[in-house]
């Protein structure tokens, strides 16, 4: 398909005379991006450049007059399986094709985008009466009343093919009233939020996507793994079998004395195992607060999702805090209490799980400290011990015995070699 502009409408776009470019041969021409456009586009179609709706930065996009307004989603190779674009021409003259390749394998493919999204921003901003109140107006002054439109997005909104595709989306956000054949339109930020809720509905009925899925909706509404005590596994650990106590009977005859101590060793025994340890849990049996999440609560947790993907991406960060509070106040169409509810129990189960687990980490740490304590206890005594070991093999035998002489009210032989007592004078 064809994107090249043709010379009026450029023009029209522009607003500028255009300007002889060189054109470059077929041996330095790479292209550099591929993108995938829709197959039933009409000749019309042109790439253009918008302000995000989201962040007011320049973004490419592709419009149709037919099918409408689209953005680029840019699917790449994954880091793992690094892959390559291969670039040829066709050859009808049966000579060999020349191609090009791009190392990064990348794919901008075309998806649908409201246009009410580019247009919010120039309902909210029209002017309004003394009282603070917006006015009803036709579009058309709403749009020329903004002198610093982005060229590109002015020759969308006023595109005659598309007029009437336009008048729909705006009149799906606002509240109209009728002036003789021509039809006034004033923004509504209760019929935005339901058009939002719209779409968010049908993320949902179509599915969510697997990463989303699995962050934002089942790990969300996961409850805690608590600790508990097996009572039934203590019971069948520390008491034995009839066959056993056959087994204990015939070799206390044997040995009573290791009976007593193997009976005893094991009437002392008890198991209490946490959830999240390998231990099975029996069949038939719920663990605490680990009953399955009602139906309910999952689907307001994926509308939820979907509705805070839907502002993050194509509302201003000013208007998404206005629908927040109109979706927390009496006139919410969507009632999230439930989930708020939920939400809120799941955290205070979280908080005591992570409590607990605190504290048997403080406990295997205290014992760890404690075993470290010991065995440094050890090897110093077993130093000790190699040190005497190694004195008493260099001692002589005399040496050793001379120790074994008891000296008990013998002098010290430094006694024999004391200063000397001074001379009395005669």
């Amino acid at each position: 398909m064809r994107t090249r502009s043709a010379p009026p409408l450029e023009q029209s776009v522009s607003g500028e005379q255009p300007q002889p470019q060189p054109q470059p041969s077929k041996a330095t021409a790479k292209p550099s991006k591929a993108f995938i456009l829709p197959s039933s586009a009409s000749p019309d179609a042109r790439f253009v450049t918008l302000p995000n709706p989201r962040t007011g930065d320049l973004t490419r996009y592709f419009f149709c007059p037919k099918l409408g307004l689209y953005e680029f989603t840019v699917v790449s190779s994954a880091a793992q399986s690094p892959r390559s674009i291969l670039y040829t021409s066709s050859q009808s003259d049966g000579k060999k094709a020349q191609g090009t390749i791009s190392k990064a394998a990348e794919l901008a493919i075309a998806t649908p985008i409201d246009i009410v999204f580019f247009v919010i921003p120039l309902l909210r901003s029209s002017p309004s009466s003394n009282e603070g109140k917006r006015l009803f107006q036709p579009l058309d002054d709403i749009i020329d009343s903004h002198d610093d439109l982005p060229k590109h997005l002015r020759y969308i909104l006023c595109h005659e093919a598309f007029r009437e595709t336009l008048l729909r989306r705006v009149d799906g956000v606002c509240d109209s009233v009728e002036a003789g054949d021509e039809k006034l339109f004033r923004v509504s930020d209760a019929k935005l939020l339901r058009h939002v809720l719209a779409k968010a509905e049908r993320m949902i009925s179509q599915g969510l996507p697997t990463s989303l899925e699995e962050r934002y909706v089942k790990q969300a509404l996961a409850a805690p793994l608590m600790s508990v005590t097996r009572t039934d596994i203590t019971t069948s650990a520390s008491l034995p079998s009839p066959e056993e106590d056959e087994k204990e009977e015939s070799k206390e005859a044997r040995d009573a004395q290791s009976t007593t101590t193997t009976i005893t060793t094991a009437s002392s025994t008890s198991v209490s195992t946490p959830v999240s340890d390998s231990a099975p849990t029996p069949a038939g049996e719920d663990l605490p607060d680990q009953q399955a999440c009602p139906e309910s609560i999952i689907r307001l947790q994926r509308l939820s999702t979907a509705l805070s993907f839907l502002k993050s991406t194509y509302v201003s960060p000013e208007l998404s805090i206005k629908l927040d509070t109109i979706l927390s106040g009496p006139e919410t169409p969507v009632d999230f209490e439930p989930l708020n509810d939920h939400l809120k129990h799941l955290a205070e189960l979280r908080a005591e799980a992570l409590a607990s687990r605190s504290f048997g980490d403080f406990s295997r740490k205290r014992n760890a400290e404690n075993d470290d304590v010991a065995e440094a206890r050890a090897e110093k005594k077993r130093r000790k011990e190699e040190e005497e070991k190694k004195k008493k093999a260099g001692e002589s035998r005399g040496v050793r015995e001379l120790k074994k002489v008891n000296t008990t009210g013998m002098k010290k032989m430094s006694d024999f070699f004391g200063k000397a007592a001074a001379k009395k004078r005669s």
